[in-house]
């Protein structure tokens, strides 16, 4: 399974429809960090056929930028509404990864979203996973998305 396709591919179809933006691969990064700044990270679970998780990692500015499309409004400050919609990138690119996961004849089930963010905050995952960090340039910036992946023995 090509992760870095797939998650090309939701992203650049979840930001194109839902808000109407073109967002530009970047190549996959050979190395992750576990420290991000002064950012928010969404992050949605996954369990059953594959085990572990999708995140979006973003600036706070780029975050704000993502809402205040998503919602239509103008978005000042990094708030709740903030923490939700970019909760809620990462569970539409969730789903959209799991479909793609599917058509393989697996069967995924996707946790609540959640999100985290702050002047500085660790994000670990699971280390025996197969994983892709891809980067993502949009007008307002830059993003990470981020799939950790296991799969799981019948």
């Amino acid at each position: 399974m090509d992760f870095a396709k797939s998650v090309i591919d939701a992203t650049c179809e979840i930001f194109e429809t839902m808000l109407m933006t073109r967002v530009t691969p970047g190549d996959p990064l050979p190395n992750r960090s576990d420290v991000f700044v002064g950012g928010i990270s969404g992050m949605v679970g996954m369990a059953g056929g594959y085990r572990g998780m999708l995140a979006i990692h973003c600036s706070n500015q780029v975050a704000m930028a993502i809402t205040g499309t998503f919602l239509g409004i103008e978005v000042e400050t990094v708030d709740d509404d903030v923490k939700d919609a970019i909760g809620e990138m990462a569970n539409m690119l969730a789903g959209s990864v799991k479909s793609s996961l599917s058509e393989n004849g697996k069967d995924i089930k996707l946790s609540i979203p959640s999100a985290v963010g702050g002047e500085e905050y660790t994000f670990e995952c699971h280390a025996a996973a197969d994983q892709v960090l891809m980067p993502f340039k949009m007008p307002d910036g830059e993003f990470l998305v981020e799939l950790q992946l296991q799969e799981q023995s019948e």
